[in-house]
């Protein structure tokens, strides 16, 4: 068993405690398996990146993306390093998590059930499914 990496770990609750209003909230409806039995944690450093929210067991990513995120290459980057080693990222604006949070909700359990598995890519959402491993 390997030991913990104290600087990821401290840095993970630094982004757990610095959450904004739209990751609480949907936080409050992910956690404790509230979603359809589905476990999720929260910040969790998968490479050199943390994700906002993942689900282990499918190998799913959800990240909440504010408006900083509508400049620069950052996101690409780190969606092509998660798909490139398994793991599906959905993506939803902080709005959305704001004014239709059922809809927000019902796609995530679209991706988790397989009912959303192609890639979608437009103006309120991102979905990249994640390569297989050969």
């Amino acid at each position: 068993m390997r030991g913990a990496n104290e600087r990821r770990t401290e840095r993970a609750r630094s982004l757990r405690q610095a959450d904004n209003d739209a990751e609480s909230i949907l936080w409050s409806e992910l956690r404790d398996r509230r979603l359809n039995g589905f476990k999720f944690v929260r910040q969790v450093p998968i490479g050199p990146y943390f994700a906002d929210f993942a689900c282990r067991d499918v190998r799913l990513v959800i990240e909440v993306d504010g408006s900083q995120h509508q400049i620069g290459g950052g996101d690409e980057r780190r969606d092509r390093y998660m798909v490139g080693n398994g793991w599906s990222v959905l993506r939803f604006w902080n709005t959305d998590i704001f004014n239709d949070r059922t809809a927000v909700l019902e796609t995530i359990v679209a991706v988790l059930e397989k009912r959303l598995a192609r890639e979608v890519r437009s103006a309120d959402l991102t979905f990249v499914p994640g390569e297989k491993k050969r």
